[in-house]
Parts: structure tokens; sequence; C-alpha cells
């Protein structure tokens, strides 16, 4: 360790939406932040649904491919812990690339410097998934789960920022629905979940499934976006019966149209409500959007 009062930790993902508020919240935590970026340009200005700037809040800039991490020289020198939001979201990029081989290859290099913590933000019901992303990500976690580094898997139920899109539904007066939308999730805030990585990052090992301070079914969330936009609720309810064929389709279409399909509509099937944490509710976040977009 470089400063004992002072835990030097890497960022892998830092300028995603919950790489940016994990920087932030180790930095206000007294961590010594290194951030693995692809574009230290891009990672100064403020990331997508209002996720922080790094600017000021970074030690160590490392600008390099997240694929190619061995190659970087001195990546982990001095490093104490690891946390990575490395995945794929909604860049056009292999998940076994980014979510398994680059994740695979960073744990690799902090088991040969005996870093004392791998955590992984990954996500909830991921060994139920079939898409090609979460069987990417089971196959990392199962790695990190048998590693030598202590690990720290935290599963969140799902982010503000993913359920945008039925927000952007509903301001257009429309919402899509599997069944009678029962499935239960539990929502949290970038922030949230940054803090709760950051208080668990030095403690013990363990799995957790994390969400926000709020248990919803997915009609709720899609009545919460309808009355932030003001409109009137209008539904396309879809018989659960769809899937199938809609998943037929998708596979003959592409892996990524594939992929997307399942992740998306497995997502509509299975309750993914976390341990409830923080303090950020997802009816305030629809209400902020609609106020920022609308000025």
């Amino acid at each position: 360790m470089t400063d004992t009062n002072r835990p030097t930790t890497l960022v892998a993902g830092a300028t995603g939406y919950v790489g940016r508020y994990l920087v932030r919240e180790l930095h206000n935590r007294g961590h010594r932040v290194r951030a693995l970026v692809r574009s230290r340009e891009r990672a100064e200005h403020k990331g997508a649904f209002d996720a922080p700037p790094l600017s000021e809040i970074v030690d160590d800039w490392v600008v390099g491919d997240p694929r190619d991490v061995a190659k970087i020289p001195g990546l982990l020198d001095g490093v104490d812990h690891v946390a990575s939001a490395l995945g794929v979201t909604r860049q056009k990029a292999d998940p076994w690339d980014i979510d398994f081989r680059a994740n695979l290859a960073l744990l690799e290099l902090a088991e040969a410097h005996h870093t004392k913590s791998f955590l992984y933000v990954n996500v909830m019901n991921v060994h139920d998934g079939t898409s090609t992303l979460m069987r990417a990500k089971a196959a990392f976690s199962e790695a990190l789960r048998r590693s030598a580094v202590t690990p720290h898997i935290v599963n969140p139920s799902g982010y503000f920022s993913d359920l945008t899109q039925i927000l952007e539904m509903a301001r257009k007066g429309v919402a899509v629905r599997l069944g009678e939308g029962s499935v239960r999730l539990s929502p949290i805030h970038g922030a949230d979940l940054a803090a709760f990585c950051a208080e668990r990052i030095m403690g013990h090992g363990g799995e957790f499934n994390v969400g926000g301070p709020d248990v919803l079914t997915y009609r709720q969330i899609t009545e919460l976006a309808f009355d932030a936009a003001g409109k009137k609720p209008h539904w396309l309810a879809l018989p659960t019966g769809v899937r199938r064929p809609a998943v037929w389709i998708a596979d003959r279409i592409s892996p990524r149209a594939s992929s997307l399909t399942r992740f998306f509509l497995e997502g509509l099937e299975h309750d993914s409500a976390g341990e409830p944490t923080g303090s950020r509710h997802l009816a305030d976040y629809f209400h902020q959007v609609v106020h920022e977009t609308s000025r």
C-alpha cells in the first residue's frame, strides 16, 4: 500500500453510469482512485443520465482498452482493491469479450499482484438468464467466487437509468407490459449503489443482492412514469406466450438482437428485489428527468 491511511483502488469501467458514481464515492471516502478509461477527455465530462464527471476526483489516470489490461504497464502496481463495473450496456460489443474475458484478465492480474479484494458489479438472477450477456456475467462471477482474491459480488436489482426508457415511452403516451406486469423489482440509483459498494469493498467477501428503498411491480413503475409525464396510462399488454416466438425471431436476426431480446423479456418474468438500501426514490427521479428535459 502506498499510503497506510489511504487505500488505492482501481476502478475499471469508470466512465459508465455506475463506475462514475463509484469513483466519486470512493474519492469522498478517502481512497486514492486509479481510473481505467478509454478516453480521459470523455471521462472528465458529465456522463449519461447525469452521472458525475471525473475531473478533480481521480488521482491516477490509466488510458487503455479494458480488453488489453495485461498489456497496460503498472496497472495494478500499488493497488489494494479492484472495483469493476466493466460490462456491455448499449455499445455494440460481445459480452464474452467485455463482461467475461476483460474482467477475467483483470482478475488474473489482481491475483498476481496479491490484491486484497475484487468487487464486481454484476446483476441479479444472473444464473437464470439465457442471454449472452447474462451467461458471460455468470461465468465471470463464478470465476471470481473461486478466486484467492477476496470477492465482493454485488447484484443490483436494476438501475434508475435503465427505467428511463419506460419514462420515455410514457411521455409518448404508451407503455408495454408482459401479462399483468406483476413482477417485482427494487431499482436503485447509481449513487446509492456506489455507496453500498464502497462500504463493502474493504470488508469480508460475499455476494449481495441489493436494491433501492422501494419494491415495485413493473405496473407500478410504469404508473409512476405516466404520473411524472402527466399522461393518462395507455397500455399495450403482451400475452406471456409472446416470449417464445419473440426469442425465436430475434435468434434469427443477429446474436445481438437475440441477447437483448432474451435479456429484456427474462427481466419481465423474474422478481428481482434486493436488500433495501439508499434514500433515492424512483418517483422523484422520474419527475426530475421530466423537469430537466422540459426546460
